[in-house]
């Protein structure tokens, strides 16, 4: 999970445009395998860090570190001075997106495999079609995206169905419950943060989120008893590296990247990492982690990730929007 870009943080961006005369081939093809290998990644560290780590502290840790390096560069970078309308929109996204989405992911992990984890997270392009349907003077979503929500759901039910099905048994169901929440907040983070003022850059605005989500996310932790619980001395190596490799490679890197090729290509094409990131994530799981590819997952997986590929390849109802795309909690 990698630091969270949400539509209103990528406003100032022609999502939509790829850039012209500028754009370096290798450069834009670099971005893009950093994010879908990266941000694939990001969700089998996580397994590997809750091993020693407690989840909310793991996310918190990362989040929080990251925001305050982010900070002070991108404010001293843009000259932007926050307003306090914009803290509060931050803060709001931030809670959403990073403790109730990415801190309920890492929670998550600790009984879901990170393969599974990655791909009920990746409904959440259907949570934000539903929220921007439901708020006041949303947009009612045509019938091909309807039909992608439909099929999402379908797929959602058949990982968590009878005991036995195919051959293989179900996921556990309270897990696979919260990954749905997981998403269902940062849908409707998302959506919340479209629609409210943000900093014209994005990257001071994803460090203001970060601040704010991975200090609740510390708060939460604090208060669960996870700091006490937490032995230092016997935090195993891995765990801290995993830990490492989500603030620098998720969070710096991934982030960036993403950035970069919201500026240099298409949506379209952006958005292709919400039905990438789930299969890198399922083959990392299954071939570094031992993570079983079932019959039942398989047959899942291919219908989440078509019911994804409907939703955020389905034209806009309305041309004037600009069609824009959203790190999911896995990867933040």
């Amino acid at each position: 999970m990698t630091a969270p870009a949400t539509p209103s943080s990528l406003s100032s961006v022609e999502a939509g445009k790829p850039s012209s005369s500028t754009d370096n081939p290798t450069l834009l093809f670099l971005s893009f395998a950093a994010v879908y290998i990266v941000w694939g990644s990001t969700y089998f560290a996580i397994r590997i860090g809750v091993e020693s780590f407690p989840p909310f502290l793991l996310a918190g840790l990362r989040h929080f570190t990251v925001g305050l390096v982010f900070f002070p560069v991108f404010r001293c970078l843009t000259r932007e001075k926050p307003s306090l309308v914009q803290w509060r929109t931050t803060a709001i996204t931030g809670i959403l997106l990073l403790l109730c989405g990415n801190g309920t992911v890492s929670w998550a992990e600790k009984y879901v495999p990170s393969g599974i984890a990655a791909l009920l997270v990746a409904t959440v392009s259907i949570w934000m079609v539903l929220t921007d349907w439901l708020r006041p003077g949303g947009t009612r979503p045509g019938s091909r995206v309807i039909l992608g929500c439909f099929l999402g759901f379908v797929g959602v039910a058949l990982l968590v169905g009878p005991g036995r099905l195919a051959g293989s048994e179900r996921i556990y169901p309270f897990g696979a419950f919260v990954l749905t929440l997981a998403a269902m907040a940062w849908g409707v983070g998302s959506v919340y943060s479209k629609h409210n003022p943000i900093p014209q850059s994005p990257m001071l605005g994803v460090a203001m989120q970060m601040l704010a989500g991975g200090g609740a996310l510390l708060l939460v932790s604090f208060a669960a008893g996870e700091f006490r619980n937490l032995h230092w001395g016997e935090t195993s190596l891995r765990s801290w590296l995993a830990l490492l490799y989500l603030m620098i490679m998720g969070s710096g890197v991934g982030f960036s990247a993403y950035v970069y090729i919201l500026k240099h290509s298409t949506a379209a094409r952006v958005s292709t990492y919400a039905f990438v990131n789930p299969a890198v994530a399922l083959l990392l799981g299954w071939f570094l982690g031992g993570e079983p590819l079932t019959l039942r997952t398989l047959l899942a997986s291919a219908i989440i990730l078509t019911s994804v590929l409907l939703v955020i390849t389905a034209p806009r109802r309305t041309p004037a929007q600009i069609e824009e795309s959203v790190p999911a909690p896995g990867e933040a």
